[in-house]
């Protein structure tokens, strides 16, 4: 007569010796190590916060939430228009390029690959989508420290290849509370 195994024996005899999960338990994890503190990965924080965005004319453009995650390696945009659009973007900076890259994402679609420098106090990312007929338009946005607590953002497209620019948005942001 036979006696079935317990199920620990019979699953030994097929799986083979693997490493202790306890000696593996019984090592204390170690810090990761700090990789965004260089200051170029603080050129952006001038834009974190909680803001009203208006236009220029003081009409309500909708809010805005900025904040870093990451452990500080990224900024995450959190828009709600007034008029109900929304959209999220994720910003960086490549320290092996030395650019910033945004990726902007709306509830309408539109989709926006930016990258870019900050210079003279001002960072600008820009980048190549297409319209609704397929046409190819160039983005150029700027954000701008403007009084402390203000920033202003300019959003220009243009569809002759640069040569000449309109303005699609153009947010007036103070920090909220």
């Amino acid at each position: 007569m036979s006696r079935a195994l317990p199920l620990a024996c019979r699953l030994a005899a097929i799986v083979p010796a693997a490493p202790s999960l306890m000696a593996a338990q019984d090592t204390a994890p170690t810090a990761a190590p700090k990789t965004c503190t260089a200051p170029e990965h603080r050129q952006f924080d001038f834009w974190i916060g909680e803001w009203e965005v208006t236009t220029p004319k003081g009409a309500p453009a909708g809010r805005n939430r900025i904040e870093p995650i990451l452990g500080g390696c990224a900024l995450r945009e959190s828009w709600t228009g007034a008029k109900g659009g929304s959209g999220t973007s994720y910003n960086a900076y490549d320290r092996r390029s030395g650019r910033w890259h945004q990726t902007w994402v709306d509830n309408g679609g539109l989709v926006l690959r930016l990258d870019g420098t900050f210079a003279a106090g001002k960072m600008v990312l820009s980048g190549e989508s297409r319209d609704s007929t397929g046409a190819r338009v160039l983005n150029r946005i700027t954000w701008q420290e403007t009084a402390p607590g203000a920033v202003r953002q300019l959003w220009e497209t243009s569809k002759d290849g640069g040569d000449t620019w309109s303005v699609a948005f153009d947010g007036r942001y103070r920090k909220r509370g």
